[in-house]
């Protein structure tokens, strides 16, 4: 499964938890958050724009950093 890392502009818990909610309802998807450097790097056979789009519902800044070796 692919692996993508996204910049997300998360500042407090209240912003890592609406990035966990909005990527645990598109389902399909293994991520992880990492709030200090403001990175989501998310497993998934989704589209990267279908991540973006949904990243985007939270409201926040998001910027697609490409592929993650894993």
């Amino acid at each position: 499964m692919p692996r993508h890392e996204f910049s997300v502009d998360m500042t407090c818990e209240g912003c890592y938890n609406a990035v966990a909610r909005v990527l645990n309802k598109l389902g399909g998807v293994q991520f992880e958050i990492d709030l200090p450097s403001k990175r989501v790097s998310i497993d998934s056979e989704h589209s990267v724009d279908a991540l973006l789009e949904t990243l985007k519902k939270t409201g926040k800044t998001v910027t697609y950093l490409g592929p993650q070796d894993q």
